[in-house]
């Protein structure tokens, strides 16, 4: 799909789509804020807060159109749990037909999705309850009764009845007024499950095989990229100020006010918090769906302690001079962004632009074996050089380089190029096992440093920051 753009309107087609892609994200956003809510102007601030922690995450990638769809999951999903109608149902079938076909990789996480409204509608039902003991004993005692018939029996039969009961009642009245978490049953829960049962063939609905969106984010996830690839990284909050700000204000408004919270919303929260330490990238789906959750919160505080407020604050903003105000704001904003974009240029000087000219006009780049570094190898395939990595990280290692489907017996091309790089092994030794002929690298790298020295390489290129070697196999 983007190719298409690309072939169609250049970088400036990708770019506005970008933006396109990105307003449709912020629109969903919205819509999800309202339908937890049920405020237009909270939705709206948490929206533009929620869509400014997004930005490191809004780019020409598969996860953009991933992200929409997420959104419009639990979307309809609520709007089922809400209404009961079918035609909410229909699109959870369709979605992950799509993500399937859009972005494989994270298909799996459609049915995490799924996962806070069975726990919830599990404990709604009373399933983890000490009434499972109870039940259990009056069922061993009536078994007993039938042989024996002694009147204890019955007695006790009766007095585990009264607990059932009494446990009901006080779970009635905990689930009329809890304390912090509302654990609320809903009929319509149920048919989740069924639907998620059924979406698991939708797996199936892709053409690159009927394994992959079964098994490429396990193999991903159990590969070596996650413990070198920044994104893949744990979290750390000093280098995260909007992260470390999500979680303040999620933890004041749960531990400091009366407001409750839905069961399913504190699962989110909890999990998608989980994720967010354990791979710092995770943070933009905590902010993609915790920030309507919070929202949601925050209204609750305001219209338990100001009643009215919701219908004050729409009254304001919907005024000629509320529009307005929001009007100005959005323009000012947008012309700021506006004046440290406009004289940007999309390929920047981080990537060999002159270097790669200059090898697409000097060498037989078809013929030649390059050796390049992880950040830049995607441009390199931009300008049909073939190169040793490009930054689809997950397709060089062992679980997609072998023949016999053993991790063990795969190329590890991935910690090949990591280990060149950062001086871990000897580069001779990798050179020759994949018959490199030209190394490109940064100018000023350790690596660049080494080849200098050693009389088998020999400098044909360095400006703009990249320099090229030529390796001449017959001295080695």
């Amino acid at each position: 799909m983007i190719f298409n753009i690309y072939d169609l309107f250049g970088f400036d087609g990708i770019y506005i789509s970008t933006i396109v892609f990105a307003a449709l994200l912020g629109l969903l956003m919205y819509i999800l804020c309202n339908i937890i809510s049920k405020n237009e102007v909270f939705s709206l601030v948490g929206t533009v807060a929620g869509m400014y922690c997004m930005r490191p995450y809004i780019a020409a990638r598969a996860q953009l159109i991933t992200f929409s769809l997420f959104l419009l999951t639990i979307i309809f999903i609520e709007k089922f749990l809400e209404t009961g109608k079918k035609r909410f149902a229909v699109p959870l079938f369709i979605i992950p037909i799509l993500i399937a076909n859009f972005h494989v990789a994270v298909w799996p996480f459609y049915f995490v999705l799924y996962i806070p409204y069975v726990a919830e509608y599990i404990l709604s039902l009373g399933i983890i309850n000490i009434d499972i003991i109870l039940y259990i004993k009056k069922f061993a005692l009536i078994v007993a009764n039938k042989i024996h018939k002694f009147n204890s029996f019955n007695i006790k039969i009766n007095n585990i009845d009264n607990k059932i009961k009494d446990n009901k009642r006080k779970r009635k009245i905990n689930m009329e007024n809890p304390y912090k978490i509302k654990i609320e049953r809903n009929k319509n829960e149920k048919w989740l499950i069924l639907i998620a049962l059924i979406c698991i063939l939708t797996g199936l609905l892709t053409p690159i095989g009927t394994t992959t969106p079964y098994t490429y984010l396990y193999k991903t996830m159990s590969g070596n990229t996650t413990k070198v690839i920044n994104e893949h990284l744990p979290l750390t909050l000093a280098n995260n100020k909007q992260c470390t700000v999500f979680l303040i204000i999620s933890l004041a408004l749960l531990i400091f006010t009366d407001t409750k919270v839905k069961a399913r919303y504190m699962f989110f929260l909890i999990g998608l918090t989980i994720l967010t330490f354990m791979t710092r990238r995770q943070f933009s789906l905590l902010a993609l769906i915790g920030t309507p959750i919070v929202i949601g919160i925050l209204n609750s505080l305001f219209e338990n302690n100001i009643p009215g407020m919701k219908e004050k604050l729409f009254k304001v903003f919907t005024t000629i001079v509320g529009a307005g105000l929001i009007v100005a704001v959005v323009f000012l904003v947008g012309m700021k962004f506006y004046k440290q974009k406009k004289d940007s240029v999309y390929i920047t000087s981080s990537y060999p632009v002159d270097a790669a000219d200059w090898m697409i006009n000097n060498l037989d780049i078809e013929n030649i074996r390059l050796f390049n570094e992880y950040n830049y190898g995607s441009y390199l395939l931009f300008r049909d050089i073939p190169v040793m990595i490009d930054s689809r990280c997950d397709l060089y290692t062992p679980e997609y380089n072998t023949k016999t489907k053993n991790p063990e017996d795969g190329e590890d091309i991935f910690m090949d190029v990591q280990n060149v790089c950062t001086l871990a092994i000897g580069y001779e030794s990798i050179f020759t096992k994949y018959d490199i002929t030209h190394v490109i690298s940064y100018s000023n790298s350790k690596l660049s440093m080494l080849l200098r020295r050693d009389e088998r390489y020999r400098e044909i290129y360095n400006n703009y920051g990249f320099i090229i070697f030529e390796r001449n196999v017959e001295d080695i």
